[in-house]
This record gives structure tokens, C-alpha cells and sequence, in this order.
């Protein structure tokens, strides 16, 4: 998945605008007087109108749906940095015990935040991710990496492996070897 930039920053709403006037046939004001009929109504509700009666994407209605709500941009975060400070204090020290593992092996990767997650790249191609919840850490290698790994992450106590990440406890003992061996068959898979 990658974004089209369109002279604003990746992550601001207004670039879905051009091609909303274009595809549904009316200016934004149009919109934005829809969207000023639809306030305090709950976020569901106005998404859900705008895709009944005007036949909006999902991606449209939320860029418009957010943009009315204040919402100008989806970026939350403006560097790795910048999340690990906005995480729990725990789950952030685990999270860059991951990266470093990672990087300490290919310091060529780049730590970039996408979809509002530390993400690891390798020139144009996503090779990791993560994320947090209350109770656990999700990682994401990426490519078919989780169809060889996943049945080895599985064995581990307290690990619960789904379609796409791997669900780690917060104070899950980081298995060097194994998250290095991720790395590099996600590499081999992109050269």
C-alpha cells in the first residue's frame, strides 16, 4: 500500500478533495454544507450516509467525514520518536529493544512512521511494523514472512499469531535470533 503524494503532506485530508469534486460531481462547498447538516451526528452515521446517498468510497467519506470533525490531517505522529513518547513507557522500551535487534544487524533498514506506526523500510519496500495495545505489542513483518515464521512464533508462550501480525506480551523476552531470521527472509523476498 502506498501513498500518492498531491502537493500536501501524506497524510493531510484535503488531498482526497480534487478527486471527490471529480468523481461525485460537486465543489467541496457542496460537501461541506452536506456535512454541516449532518453535525452531531455520530461518525458511523455520517460515513454511512455519504456511501448510501452519494455512492462515497470509504476512503472519501472518512477524508470528508474527519476533515468537517477538525481533523485535517491522518498523521498523528511526526517521527518514531515521537510515538515511542506517546506509548507506555514499558511497551515503548520494548519497542526499541525490537528495532535495535533489527538494526544492529541491517543498519542499512529505515525507521519511518506509516499509518501512524514505526515501520522499517528498505528503499521503497516495507520490511516491519508495530504497534500497541493495552495488553500486548503486535509485530508485522511484511511479504510472506508470517506464513514461515508464524507457526514458530505460535509455539511461544503467551504469543498469539493472526492473518497478519504477531501478538507479543509487553514483557515478552525478545528472541534476537528469530526476529533477525524474519528480517532476513523478508529481504531475500524483496531483492
Amino acid at each position: 500500500m502506498y501513498y500518492l503524494l498531491v502537493s500536501v503532506s501524506e497524510g493531510d485530508r484535503e488531498k482526497h478533495f480534487p478527486s471527490i469534486e471529480k468523481k461525485y460531481g460537486e465543489k467541496m462547498a457542496y460537501w461541506f454544507a452536506i456535512m454541516a447538516k449532518l453535525e452531531g451526528k455520530k461518525y458511523p452515521e455520517q460515513i454511512a450516509f455519504l456511501r448510501e446517498n452519494y455512492g462515497f468510497s470509504q476512503s472519501h467519506a472518512n477524508a470528508l467525514v474527519m476533515y468537517s470533525r477538525g481533523s485535517k490531517s491522518s498523521t498523528r505522529h511526526d517521527s518514531p520518536a515521537a510515538y515511542l513518547k506517546s506509548i507506555d513507557a514499558k511497551q515503548a522500551k520494548k519497542l526499541r529493544e525490537i528495532f535495535k535487534v533489527i538494526t544492529s544487524k541491517y543498519p542499512e533498514l529505515e525507521l519511518v512512521i506509516a499509518w501512524n506506526q514505526p515501520m522499517l523500510k528498505s528503499g521503497k519496500e516495507y520490511v516491519f511494523g508495530a504497534s500497541v495495545s493495552t495488553n500486548h505489542i503486535s509485530i508485522a513483518p511484511w511479504g510472506d514472512v508470517l506464513k514461515t515464521f508464524g507457526p514458530k512464533f505460535e509455539k511461544l508462550e503467551g504469543v498469539r499469531v493472526t492473518k497478519k501480525t504477531i501478538a507479543i506480551p509487553n514483557d515478552w523476552e525478545v528472541d534476537a535470533k528469530l526476529i533477525q531470521s524474519m528480517i532476513a527472509a523478508r529481504l531475500k523476498e524483496i531483492k
